[in-house]
């Protein structure tokens, strides 16, 4: 049975992640990002996803649809981006909403002279 292509693209990002030095031994907030065609329902998935761990906004698009980002605390394993791209997903289609990948802001090290 072949691989989703979102479950391809999480192997690439996270092994490219590894390469430049990612430190999946912490916990990081990783995004997690929805598309809807109307603010009511990106804002009606928002409100399932509040919590300790999670922050979840909702912004209009240039496009005249709506962006719904969710930051989770988490760590960064394909399995754990994985589930929670599920449990998202099972929110967002029903609403008429698509999926819109995921991403984590990697820290950069200075090195002083």
């Amino acid at each position: 049975m072949e691989k989703p292509l979102s479950e391809d693209i999480s192997v690439n990002v996270l092994r490219r992640m590894k390469e430049g030095g990612f430190d999946f031994a912490r916990i990081h907030p990783i995004d997690f990002f929805a598309i809807f065609p109307d603010e009511q329902n990106a804002r009606k998935a928002a409100r399932q996803f509040r919590g300790e761990s999670l922050r979840a906004q909702v912004e209009a698009r240039d496009d005249g649809g709506w962006n719904l980002q969710i930051s989770k605390v988490m760590f960064a394993t394909h399995a754990a981006i994985g589930d929670f791209e599920h449990d998202l997903e099972e929110v967002v289609v029903p609403l008429g909403g698509i999926l819109d990948g995921w991403g984590v802001t990697q820290e950069v090290t200075t090195l002083r002279p």
